[in-house]
């Protein structure tokens, strides 16, 4: 089976587990692991940042972060597609006691004239806004990239506001690749910001977190009390630094599959694919029922029976995601797949 359901499903290669079991390890809470130490340097020093966190994973980094730069009854504003308000398991109101105020953006980016929408009266009876934040690039919104200067004018509205900002920078390096524009650059504007190593970057697990010096200790209260300490860490440390040397510039690989992917499923029957918004390495296309005779779901389950894995969001669209483990060749065997599919041939 060739996974295109999602960049998480990327095996660690030969040579970062080489290097993971090779990682000189020490106490990661007593800050006592050499490799963890290296891999939060360096990704502070890549981000802009004074200093950084190694957590388990993105989602934990978005539940620190609201909890650090929160007060309970505070009120979040984000995107209405965003990965804090759909897949965290309600982890804002439930670790950081916020409620979240979305808006409806395009393709998962807003403008300043929508914040100004949000914003509540400064008022006692009313929530007031406490935290922005961002997704870079945009999941939901088919792997859409932030533009620098809009960051810079929601993240600057924010602060004049008195609000603080946060990045979701799961794919950012996705971002970093396909515009050209620096880490640093899209860090800038905000007060906390994240990567991620497990998606297209292709280790197994790990996120850093990073931010001012302050922010971080207040962040490691927070991931203490998540259960996110951990011991001989580096190990894991070892696949994200393995990573960043390796697999950061074939990313481009990834953005070019994805095009051709979607611009082969735009031509098939009773799929419509949209190639002209495909910016990284995700492609959301639609299942006409009404002309295949079948929806989403179904579509996958008869591609799964030729050896290829998408994931339906509901009855109607579906995405797939070009990684690591993707190649050419298997984008284009996908799509051949893929036209048997809508043709009907068992």
């Amino acid at each position: 089976m060739i996974d295109f359901s999602s960049d998480t499903k990327t095996q660690p290669t030969a040579a970062m587990r080489q290097a993971m079991a090779a990682a000189e390890v020490g106490d990661e809470q007593a800050f006592e692991d050499p490799t963890v130490n290296a891999l939060c340097a360096r990704v502070a020093a890549l981000l802009g940042k004074e200093a950084a966190l190694f957590a388990p994973s993105g989602c934990m980094c978005n539940q620190i972060a609201i909890a650090a730069l929160c007060r309970p009854g505070d009120e979040v504003i984000c995107d209405a597609s965003a990965h804090i308000a759909w897949f965290e398991s309600g982890g804002p109101s439930a670790n950081a006691g916020v409620m979240l105020n979305t808006v409806q953006g395009e393709r998962g980016r807003f403008s300043v004239g929508q914040v100004t929408a949000a914003m509540r009266p400064k008022w006692r009876h009313c929530p007031q806004p406490s935290l922005l934040a961002v997704e870079q690039t945009s999941n939901l919104g088919g792997g859409a990239i932030w533009p620098l200067q809009q960051l810079r004018e929601v993240a600057d509205f924010a602060h004049q506001h008195g609000m603080r900002t946060h990045m979701d920078g799961a794919r950012l390096f996705n971002a970093v690749v396909a515009s050209g524009v620096s880490a640093a650059d899209y860090a800038a504007p905000f007060d906390s910001v994240w990567v991620d190593f497990s998606k297209g970057l292709g280790a197994p697990v790990g996120a850093v977190l990073a931010g001012s010096r302050e922010f971080i200790e207040r962040a490691w209260v927070i991931k203490q009390r998540l259960g996110g300490g951990m011991r001989q860490a580096g190990i894991l440390a070892a696949g994200a630094l393995y990573a960043l040397d390796h697999h950061v510039d074939r990313l481009a690989e990834d953005h070019a599959n994805a095009r051709v992917l979607a611009q082969g499923l735009s031509t098939l029957r009773g799929l419509r694919a949209r190639p002209e918004e495909v910016e990284t390495n995700l492609v959301f296309f639609e299942v006409d029922a009404g002309v295949l005779g079948f929806d989403a779901g179904e579509f996958c389950t008869r591609l799964a029976a030729y050896g290829f894995r998408m994931g339906a969001f509901d009855a109607r669209r579906v995405r797939a995601v070009t990684h690591l483990d993707t190649s050419a060749q298997a984008t284009s065997e996908l799509l051949a797949a893929a036209a048997r599919v809508v043709a009907g041939v068992a």
